[in-house]
């Protein structure tokens, strides 16, 4: 089967977490056997960003993880049929522009015979709902959300039975504990300060306990403004800015542990989805502490998985429990790991969404054999 998917970058994970996510779940449908081509912008947002601060140098990650994966850069106007040519499965990512969508939209309309899924990774829908309704999804075949929450807004905008919940997963071929372990030190904590959306509670839930603890904590991510480093400065964080994903597993590697802050919206306006950080840190088998959210579709187990806290007092008892428990620290590394591989590989989204596509009636190698 030919998949084509248009993104908004595959080959920069500067502040675009859906690319960690991209990056395996691809791998793992080439791993099947299946054709896949990549397109994403010439001006991407992300790309530019890591281009300026990084050079081609940034880039470099990507290109030695994922030797198997390209993309075609493309600037509008676009050729969408040609690119669509042999197409059997086409996903078009929710950070693309209003008129890419509607192109795709219109060649599927046009007798196009590939099915065509949106696929949706952010809490736009809900915090942005007016950059949402400026898609024009009405030849799309169905939606892919990465959580139930998100599943039923679409839900309730008439898609109904054609939403179906996509979860992000770990890329355990480049996400996994190191071979031999190494001297394990203090907090890491990889994320982006974004706009503001979780201030209080990266103060409450992690800089505070991390030097209530007396624990070192590095801090790695893009798009910290002055007022958010001297935060970090006056809790004596080390801030080491952009952190390729292919180097994250090594990062992890040399931490006790790490610490999952959810953005306000995944708690309030989304919950139950968890984002890709939780999934990855886990694959590293590095124990991981969280701040509360609701794990409504049950996706880990709270307290064996991993630790989750109500306050930054308790947050602070964690840590220090985590830091003086080996056995614990080992249990948790131990179980997190096992829950990963037993339900939230890219190896199995990869089986999901050929199940979707084949439950819409995409024609898959195999199908047909006698």
């Amino acid at each position: 089967m030919k998949i084509v998917y248009f993104t908004h970058s595959l080959s920069s994970c500067w502040n675009h977490g859906n690319a960690h996510f991209l990056r395996g779940v691809l791998r793992e449908l080439k791993a099947l056997g299946h054709e896949v081509a990549v397109f994403e912008p010439i001006d991407a947002w992300s790309r530019d960003n890591l281009v300026r601060d990084h050079g081609e140098a940034g880039l470099r990650p990507f290109r030695l993880h994922y030797p198997e994966l390209s993309s075609h850069r493309f600037a509008m106007p676009f050729d969408v049929e040609a690119a669509l040519d042999g197409a059997d499965l086409v996903l078009v990512h929710e950070w693309n522009e209003p008129g890419l969508v509607a192109s795709i939209g219109d060649a599927r309309r046009g007798g196009g015979r590939f099915r065509l899924l949106f696929h949706d990774t952010h809490h736009r829908a809900v915090s942005e709902p007016q950059g949402i309704e400026a898609f024009d999804l009405s030849a799309y075949d169905g939606v892919l959300a990465f959580g139930e929450t998100l599943a039923d807004v679409y839900r309730r905008r008439g898609w109904e039975d054609r939403c179906f919940v996509w979860h992000e997963a770990a890329d355990t071929r480049l996400f996994k504990p190191p071979e031999t372990d190494e001297d394990r030190d203090g907090l890491i904590w990889i994320g982006n300060w974004g706009d503001g959306e979780r201030t209080r509670e990266l103060e409450e839930f992690l800089l505070a306990p991390a030097r209530e603890a007396g624990l070192s904590l590095d801090i790695h991510g893009v798009r910290y403004p002055p007022d958010a480093l001297a935060l970090l400065d006056r809790y004596g964080a080390r801030y080491h800015g952009w952190l390729a994903n292919a180097a994250a597993p090594d990062a992890f590697a040399r931490h006790m542990a790490t610490v999952h802050v959810p953005r306000r919206f995944y708690v309030e306006a989304l919950p139950g989805i968890p984002t890709i950080r939780i999934f990855e840190a886990l694959a590293c088998g590095i124990p991981l502490v969280s701040a509360p959210w609701r794990d409504s579709e049950h996706l880990f187990t709270p307290g064996s998985d991993f630790l989750m806290v109500s306050s930054g007092e308790a947050m602070t008892a964690a840590l220090r429990d985590l830091q003086s428990d080996a056995g614990l620290r080992a249990e948790l590394a131990r179980q997190g790991l096992s829950t990963i591989r037993a339900r939230h590989t890219c190896a199995h989204r990869a089986t999901e969404l050929l199940a979707i596509a084949r439950g819409l009636g995409a024609s898959l190698p195999g199908d047909h054999a006698s």
